[in-house]
C-alpha cells in the first residue's frame, strides 16, 4: 500500500526471535548487537537440536544479567560432548567440564572460591542433561538445594540418555519408545507410574526459586534466567529441549513439538518461590494429548497399527492433571 495511509504488516504480538524492529524493552537478546554468543557456531549438535537452542539463549541471559561475570559447571552428556570436541571448544564464558554426577557440587565449590575471594560479583552456573541431572547427579543436586548454595541449576530436559543412544531416564515420559524401552509386547513403550519431577521435588526443598521454561518460548526463557539471576541462594531451571533425533520428528519441528507439549499440558511452564507456586504460562489453545504424541516416532506404537486407546486415556490424564494443578487454562477456555 503506498500513499500517506501506508499500512505496515508487522506484528510486535508475535513469537518471532531476533527481530530488530522491536524496542531493545521487548526484543529478545538476539535483537542486541552486542549478544554474547555463549555457544558459539561449530558445534556438533544434531540438526533442529533443542538442547542446544536452549542452551545458548539460557546462558547469554545469564551473562547479560551479570554483566558477563559468570562460570558455568557443566555435566557429561550431550551438551558437553558437542560443543567440546577436545581439542575445540564452542564456549565463550568461563566453562569446567565435571563429571556426570557432581555437575552440582563442582558449582558449590566455585560459588565457594568466589566468596572467600570477595568476588560476589562473579555468579555460577550448572548445567546438564536430564540424565546428569534427575538421575546420575540427583543427590548432589539435592545436597546443593539443602544447603542452598548460590548456585543455578539448569537442567535442558530431552528425556531420556540421548548421547549414548537413547536409553531411558527417570525422565522419559510413559509410553515412550527408547533403547531400553522398546516398542514390542503387550506394554510397548516405557511403563508408567515411574520417574520423578524434579521440580516438584525442588519446590519440596523449599528454595527461593524453581522454574520451567521451553525452547517454544525463548522470551519466557530469557526472562527466568534472569530472574533466577538476580536471587541469591539455589536456584533451579528446567528447560524441555526436544531431541529430533531420539524422540524421531522432522529436525524443523522442534519449536512446534515443544509448543505442542505446553498447549496439551504434558509440559507445565510455571515457576515457583520459597515451595510455592507463583506464576505460570497459561495455555492459550488447549490441544490434545495425542497432537503431541502424534508427531514423534517414539509413540508411533500407541497409534499403529491400531490405536491404544486404553494407554492414550492415561497420557490425557496426566496431561488434565498438570492443567488443574498449576491452573494452566483459563476457565472461560475449559468451558
Amino acid at each position: 500500500m503506498t500513499g500517506p495511509n501506508r499500512v505496515r504488516f508487522y506484528q510486535t504480538g508475535t513469537f518471532t526471535v531476533g527481530n530488530r524492529l522491536l524496542d531493545v524493552s521487548v526484543g529478545s537478546v538476539q535483537s542486541d548487537a552486542e549478544r554474547n554468543n555463549s555457544l558459539n557456531s561449530g558445534h556438533r549438535a544434531c540438526q533442529g537440536c533443542g538442547e542446544a537452542l536452549g542452551a545458548r539463549y539460557a546462558l547469554d541471559a545469564a551473562m547479560r544479567a551479570v554483566d558477563g561475570r559468570l562460570v558455568v559447571a557443566n555435566a557429561t552428556g550431550c551438551l558437553e560432548v558437542f560443543s567440546t570436541p577436545y581439542p575445540e571448544s564452542s564456549w565463550r564464558v568461563a566453562w569446567l567440564h565435571s563429571l556426570f554426577a557432581n555437575a552440582a557440587s563442582v558449582a558449590t565449590g566455585m560459588a565457594a572460591a568466589m566468596k572467600v575471594k570477595g568476588r560476589r560479583d562473579v555468579r555460577v552456573i550448572a548445567q546438564g542433561g536430564d540424565g546428569g541431572t534427575v538421575d546420575i547427579g540427583f543427590a548432589c543436586l539435592s545436597g546443593m538445594f539443602e544447603r542452598n548454595d548460590d548456585v543455578l541449576y539448569i537442567c535442558y530436559d530431552n528425556e531420556a540418555y540421548m548421547n549414548t543412544g537413547v536409553q531411558r531416564s527417570s525422565a522419559t515420559p510413559a509410553a515412550a519408545r527408547t533403547a531400553t524401552t522398546p516398542a514390542a509386547g503387550d506394554q510397548p513403550g516405557n511403563v508408567f507410574g515411574q520417574g520423578k519431577s524434579v521440580p516438584l521435588i525442588a519446590m519440596a526443598h523449599g528454595i527461593p526459586y524453581v522454574g520451567t521454561a521451553s525452547v517454544a518460548d525463548l522470551r519466557d526463557l530469557e526472562y527466568k534466567v534472569g530472574r533466577a539471576m538476580a536471587i541469591r541462594g539455589a536456584r533451579y531451571l528446567h528447560v524441555h529441549v526436544p531431541c529430533p533425533l531420539g524422540w524421531g520428528c522432522p529436525t524443523g519441528d522442534t519449536i512446534k513439538v515443544a509448543r505442542l507439549a505446553a498447549e496439551s499440558g504434558l509440559f507445565p511452564i510455571f515457576e515457583a518461590e520459597a515451595g510455592e507456586v507463583t506464576g505460570r504460562r497459561l495455555i492459550r489453545r488447549p490441544v490434545r494429548a495425542e497432537e503431541y504424541l502424534k508427531t514423534q516416532t517414539r509413540f508411533a506404537h500407541l497409534f499403529n497399527p491400531k490405536r491404544d486407546e486404553a494407554r492414550l486415556a492415561l497420557i490425557q490424564r496426566i496431561a488434565d492433571r498438570n492443567i488443574e494443578r498449576f491452573g494452566l487454562v483459563e476457565q472461560e477456555a475449559v468451558a
